[in-house]
């Protein structure tokens, strides 16, 4: 997936293209420390499985950067982000796919709302909406 503008007309109800993102153990500690994030089952696989979880896990804060990164991909990037509200599921952990999907639910002018999920190999990593200013005044 590019920076490309998609070629059909955004309207509500168009879907975006999946997207699919391994989940390595780079990626959830980077992260982590990216987002000052240093809670243990982030980055520590034998203290996670002491605290219960079969390994490290995925912080909210990358997740919530994943998403935001799928849709600006999608819409370009001077499309800008301005609310992302997101609840997380099964967590992701390393050597597991996510696959990010996404509709367009309302097109007010140039501001878009769209409703992301994200499923891994255990289930739904992430549900949530995404409303977006679209580049160049909106729908196309």
């Amino acid at each position: 997936m590019g920076l490309e503008q998609p070629d059909t007309q955004v309207q509500p109800g168009t879907r975006l293209p999946p997207l699919t993102i391994e989940i390595t153990r780079t990626l959830i500690v980077a992260g982590a420390i990216a987002s000052r994030d240093y809670q243990d089952v982030h980055h520590d696989a034998e203290l996670a499985r002491h605290k219960g979880s079969p390994d490290i896990f995925m912080n909210i804060l990358t997740t919530n950067g994943l998403v935001g990164r799928y849709v600006t991909d999608h819409f370009g990037p001077e499309a800008v982000l301005r609310r992302v509200a997101i609840r997380l599921g099964a967590p992701n952990h390393p050597g597991d796919t996510m696959v990010l999907t996404g509709t367009v639910e309302e097109l007010d002018g140039d501001t878009a709302t769209v409703r992301v999920a994200g499923d891994n190999g255990i289930g739904r990593h992430v549900t949530g909406t995404v409303t977006v200013t679209l580049p160049g005044g909106g729908a196309r």
